[in-house]
């Protein structure tokens, strides 16, 4: 019967290995922590470019009225409002009134599609994530405000028809834009790194 010699090896440590020629041979950990560490870094590129292309989207059809969100005809660029039909419409919530007062109004459509361009390009080109998490993380509270989800009745009396009482898609987008500037998500398919090694942006690192 063959007798089986105890490993050295704690789980927790392993002595490298070596080839006949010397040189030490990739370790199976270090190899699954590289592949995981890719993945993660591909998954937050991903979202970032997903999530970039629906804020960009938003402005490109807001201004020039493609038939989706905004028919053709009514964008910005025909003499439409990016703002009075969203915060016109708003019939719940303790700042109804405030932003019907908004609705229309010319620095609120400066504003908004200010944001939504600059935020878009942001999350798309990878760069300025912190700042575009600030901005779009507003954006986001506004809109939700302007939504109100806890209401189950609007201001005639009608139901609300929220789905839920508290989390909606602009609670979710605000996570996310978080998330994409705390790991970094515009150093992979991005120009996170470049963005980062310029002189203005080492010296203050809120513009990350």
């Amino acid at each position: 019967m063959a007798v089986h010699q105890p490993s050295h090896r704690s789980p927790g440590f392993h002595l490298p290995s070596y080839r006949g020629n010397g040189t030490v041979a990739a370790e199976p950990a270090v190899s699954a922590r590289t592949g995981t560490h890719t993945a993660r870094a591909h998954a937050f590129a991903s979202l970032r470019l997903l999530t970039g292309f629906v804020f960009l989207w938003a402005f490109l059809d807001k201004t020039f009225g493609f038939g989706y969100a905004t028919p053709s005809g009514r964008g910005w660029v025909d003499g439409g409002s990016p703002t009075e039909g969203f915060l016109g419409s708003v019939a719940a919530g303790p700042m109804e009134s405030t932003f019907h007062s908004w609705a229309g109004a010319t620095w609120a459509n400066w504003l908004f599609m200010a944001g939504l361009l600059g935020i878009g390009l942001a999350l798309v080109g990878g760069f300025a994530l912190r700042l575009a998490a600030v901005a779009g993380t507003a954006m986001m509270t506004l809109m939700w405000i302007a939504e109100w989800p806890p209401a189950q009745h609007l201001s005639d009396g009608s139901p609300s028809m929220s789905p839920n009482p508290f989390v909606d898609y602009h609670l979710i987008y605000a996570v996310a834009l978080i998330a994409l500037a705390l790991a970094s998500a515009g150093d992979t398919w991005g120009i996170g790194k470049l963005w980062a090694r310029l002189p203005l942006v080492r010296t203050n690192s809120w513009l990350r």
